[in-house]
């Protein structure tokens, strides 16, 4: 159980083609079954499409203060998807192959 003020994160993957530095990288948090993604940010010319567009009728367009554009690289779709998997779990919203 995590403390007051902290969080537990499992490790689901790393780019694969990471050379050590800062990379994208998947987690989800234990108790939430959330997933936290480090990402690439968004360059102006992304952030601005999003921000400028209507995705939603009747949606507020641009994008919040406490809210982010990151980009996620093909290559980690795997991972995301394994990532999506554990928080499904986790989160009690999909039973295991054992459990059928």
């Amino acid at each position: 159980m995590a403390q007051e003020g902290t969080v537990n994160l499992e490790f689901i993957g790393i780019d694969p083609e990471t050379q050590g530095g800062g990379s994208p990288t998947v987690w989800v948090e234990e108790e939430t079954a959330d997933l936290v993604v480090q990402g690439i940010k968004a360059e102006e010319v992304l952030k601005a499409l999003i921000s400028g567009t209507e995705w939603v009728a009747g949606h507020d367009t641009g994008i919040p203060a406490h809210e982010a554009v990151i980009r996620i690289p093909a290559r980690l779709v795997p991972i995301l998807r394994e990532a999506c998997d554990v928080a499904e779990r986790r989160a009690g919203l999909r039973r295991t192959a054992a459990e059928r």
